[in-house]
């Protein structure tokens, strides 16, 4: 029997492309049957609903490393999970979003994205004491769960039907609740009674579906056609930069297209300008090239798309230079200083940047923070 052409081309999408069989699945239904999964945790285990059979009540938790709102919830879900932890309570968290669906620019209220690696990284530093599962590549556990933001909670029962979905509580700013939704779910399920308030909705950063790519290559294209332009500066104007009068917490690399690291570590800074430049941040490159060399700086700076702010000192004289920027700094290339407004220097570096800690540092200090 030979099946259409047509019906060839379906069946083939949807074994190579599960997540383009289709957009905004329907949230699973009240009452439904707990869908099973296999994936990957950040311990390198795989997990599965039956690795959760001992427990009475099953959190299933859509979550993820980027969104301010996710962050604002994290240490409720932690506390959560100590406080039920003896109680037959089990919860993991999975990330559904695909790295081809998420923007740099969706990256300002953290300080790294939704790749496998980086949730190995986030559990890390928050010391989640519950698995967290990925779900990234092909986003079949998202399409039979259907969430629609991150964080997106599913409570199961015992037999794992779903009893509650929704929220973990109504408040999102840090301090201002305690998941009072979610265990109030909890506590009716491990007594034994309906859960009074089954479904509620959920705020969040929406899903990145893997299929949605045309934004982010219209936002890659719009980068890619910015004006980039290359000024001298003077040691008196360097100073000024530094005394930083622009509300704005200001990132300086001082680099050379001789110097390797500094050209090796460049594109980095462009991912970091990306990520916070929609918030109150700026970054500034000064090239330590000789002025003559400006065609030769400008013509490395449109290669990298550096539609930031450059300068190229105006004299041979690096010791004028050195002095300027940092009387602190002995004068190795590259050299990184993070500024706060009113010129007080937060962050030194010579030589190449640790660049998550550099996100680190970008993101919590008070100029930004990880919330709204």
């Amino acid at each position: 029997m030979r099946f259409p052409t047509l019906a060839v081309a379906i069946i083939v999408l949807c074994i190579f492309h599960p997540v383009q069989a289709q957009e905004n699945p329907p949230t699973l239904p009240l009452g439904s049957q707990a869908p099973d999964f296999n994936l990957l945790g950040v311990d390198g285990k795989n997990y599965s609903l039956a690795d959760f059979k001992k427990a009475k009540v099953l959190a299933v938790l859509f979550t993820c490393n980027h969104c301010p709102t996710a962050q604002a919830y994290e240490d409720r879900v932690i506390q959560l999970v100590r406080d039920y932890n003896n109680e037959g309570f089990a919860l993991v968290a999975i990330s559904p979003n695909s790295e081809k669906g998420l923007l740099l620019s969706e990256l300002g209220y953290s300080d790294m994205g939704d790749s496998y690696e980086d949730m190995q990284i986030r559990h890390k530093d928050k010391g989640y004491n519950f698995p967290y599962l990925y779900d990234g590549d092909t986003q079949e556990t998202a399409l039979k769960y259907g969430p629609v933001a991150t964080p997106h909670l599913f409570i199961f029962d015992e037999g794992r039907k779903l009893r509650y979905v929704g929220r973990l509580d109504a408040s999102e700013k840090p301090g201002t609740a305690n998941a009072g939704d979610a265990r109030s779910a909890i506590d009716a399920l491990l007594s034994g009674k309906p859960v009074a308030k089954g479904q509620t909705k959920t705020f969040g950063c929406s899903v990145k579906w893997g299929w949605k790519v045309k934004y982010k290559e219209k936002t890659l294209k719009e980068w890619a056609e910015m004006e980039v332009g290359l000024e001298e500066i003077n040691p008196a104007q360097i100073k000024e930069l530094i005394k930083n009068d622009s509300g704005k917490l200001r990132l300086i690399n001082v680099w050379a297209t001789w110097c390797g690291p500094c050209v090796a570590e460049f594109p980095d800074f462009i991912e970091i300008d990306r990520m916070y430049r929609g918030r109150d941040f700026e970054f500034v490159s000064i090239s330590a090239d000789r002025p003559e060399q400006k065609d030769r700086v400008l013509a490395f700076l449109k290669k990298k798309q550096a539609s930031n702010k450059n300068y190229i000192f105006n004299s041979d004289d690096k010791y004028a230079l050195i002095e300027a920027i940092d009387p602190n700094w002995r004068g190795a290339l590259p050299y990184t200083i993070l500024v706060e407004p009113g010129g007080k220097i937060v962050y030194s570096q010579e030589g190449t940047i640790d660049v998550f800690k550099m996100k680190k540092t970008i993101v919590e200090n008070p100029m930004l923070g990880r919330y709204y």
